[in-house]
């Protein structure tokens, strides 16, 4: 259901706004923004509560807000032009504002979801074994790049056959059903692993140890007069509290947010998740960049839907190569192994920006357009209009990999495929590395971080994969056309190496020349022992 939402919400605001990108650019930059700002403050909440209470409230938040923005669409799908009536079409402006608002609280609480599930459930479930956890980790990445798949495909074919109605419609009630259905399942787990229902909390203990050292202090005063001016300093200190409360409670976000971040840098796989983070500063996926860039180098709906379908297939063999290398050469050289492979596969991308039919051409200056139209040299680009049933129509012959006249038509000639040839090889090559390196980082995090703090240290994650990812996106807006695409491929590939050289730093202070032997005799102590060596963790 989260996938499904994920997918059909960038169409629905598309459609809703006229066919123009407006709306899904306010959101993504909404979206993006508040996990930047309050990554920290989820995973603080997650670590402060307990594990059946902040799973299933995410949870519930998460799917309620889904169907009740659900809702949302579909009334305003169906009385849009009466509400553009209304006070001036301030109604329908305030519904946009409902929309986006609702969808980025269901995006908050999908990442509380994923933190307290993928991030702290699975790592208590698996007990000890770090195999057992490495596998668990594997398989819920490949039913993440399963439903990556199916649900586009399921949303397309009934926006096609249907409307965005009966599709918002669809989501809703398929939202309403998977949360009793998760709501059920997250209890028998939780049922079935007592591990889950103890949580240590460093506060907490914290709060102990000042409460046992009073204790000791007053068992110590044999005066009782001493013993009564010391409760009741005591008691005017938290009068004081008390009375200070307001504040404090006004300061706690904030101070969270610095203690998050600080926390974050002093881990001993900070460089490990940065690496990771800087991963989210590329142009090479399959995004909407990326896509449009292959628009523009002809290749049409038929082809990249087989790309798509063979860079998800990639990614599952990453997952695979993760379990494989992992056994035979530890956790930490598994992801310098999988660096190596990811650098290796991006070269082809390197090469294909100067192969022939790569439209690369600095001399075209990106902003020219962009200056044209602030000086009112020429007028701004509008957006064609298409009918509901055109861009749904469009939508699965994407998925389903036709290709209609409009495309036949459109598509542009180009003198040689191989620059994109080489350009998509690479990146779907560069899949299985990268999917293995994801995992690695993943499973050194939940294993190297404590309890207390999974949470918050997931959280500020997150936030640096936005930051990078939303890096990434101003890079495009700044270089748009094509010309300066292969540009971008280098600045990215540039910080793909740069995240390696991270990850490498670290790897080499943990294992020193034992990096480089694999099949050294410490491989097996490694495997079985804690990933980090006990000096380098803090």
């Amino acid at each position: 259901g989260d996938r499904m939402w994920n997918f059909a919400v960038s169409v629905f605001l598309v459609e809703l706004y006229g066919n123009s990108l407006l709306l899904t650019a306010v959101y993504g930059l909404v979206v993006a923004g508040s996990v930047l700002l309050l990554g920290a403050i989820i995973g603080d909440w997650v670590d402060k509560n307990a594990r059946l209470k902040v799973a299933q409230t995410s949870l519930i938040v998460q799917n309620c807000s889904v169907i009740l923005c659900g809702i949302l669409l579909m009334v305003v799908f169906q009385f849009k032009a009466q509400l553009t009536e209304m006070y001036n079409g301030w109604l329908l402006t305030a519904c946009y504002i409902m929309v986006i608002t609702i969808a980025n609280i269901a995006n908050l609480a999908s990442t509380a979801t994923s933190i307290t599930i993928q991030r702290d459930w699975v790592v208590v479930v698996a007990g000890e074994d770090r195999s057992t956890l490495a596998n668990m980790n594997a398989t819920v990445r490949r039913i993440d790049q399963l439903t990556n798949i199916l649900a586009p495909l399921a949303v397309g074919q009934i926006m096609t056959f249907g409307s965005p109605i009966v599709g918002c419609g669809f989501i809703s009630g398929w939202n309403l059903c998977s949360m009793c259905l998760e709501y059920f399942l997250l209890w028998k787990v939780y049922q079935k692993t007592p591990a889950l229902a103890s949580k240590s909390g460093q506060k907490e203990v914290d709060q102990e140890l000042k409460q046992l050292n009073i204790e000791k202090e007053l068992e110590s005063v044999q005066n009782m007069g001493k013993r009564s001016q010391l409760l009741n300093e005591a008691a005017l200190a938290s009068h004081a509290e008390k009375n200070n409360g307001c504040c404090y409670q006004i300061m706690e976000p904030f101070r969270t947010f610095r203690d998050g971040w600080v926390a974050y840098y002093n881990q001993s796989i900070f460089f490990a998740g940065m690496s990771l983070a800087f991963l989210y500063m590329t142009v090479l996926g399959f995004d909407c960049i990326t896509t449009g860039y292959a628009y523009t180098q002809g290749l049409n709906g038929s082809i990249l839907s087989m790309l798509m379908g063979a860079s998800a297939i990639s990614g599952i063999f990453g997952t695979v190569a993760f379990t494989w290398i992992r056994k035979r050469c530890g956790l930490i050289r598994t992801g310098f192994i999988s660096g190596i492979a990811q650098l290796s596969c991006l070269l082809l991308c390197v090469a294909s920006v100067f192969t022939p039919g790569s439209p690369f051409d600095l001399t075209v200056s990106p902003f020219k357009d962009i200056i044209s139209h602030l000086m009112g040299d020429g007028p701004l680009p509008e957006a064609n209009p298409t009918t509901v049933t055109s861009l749904t129509t469009e939508l699965h012959d994407l998925i389903n990999g036709s290709t209609t006249v409009y495309e036949k038509e459109m598509t542009p000639q180009v003198e040689s495929y191989i620059s994109v040839s080489l350009l998509f090889a690479g990146v779907i090559a560069a899949r299985v590395g990268l999917w293995s390196f994801d995992l690695t980082v993943t499973q050194l995090i939940q294993e190297n971080v404590i309890e207390s703090e999974r949470g918050v240290i997931n959280g500020v994650q997150n936030s640096m994969n936005y930051l990078l990812d939303l890096l990434h996106f101003i890079m495009v807006i700044l270089a748009p056309n094509p010309e300066a695409f292969g540009l971008l491929v280098l600045i990215s590939v540039s910080f793909v190496a740069m995240g390696h050289v991270m990850y490498f730093r670290f790897a080499y202070k943990s294992l020193r020349s034992r990096l480089f032997f694999c099949c050294s005799p410490e491989n097996k102590i490694e495997t079985d022992s804690p990933s980090l060596p006990e000096s380098d963790k803090v």
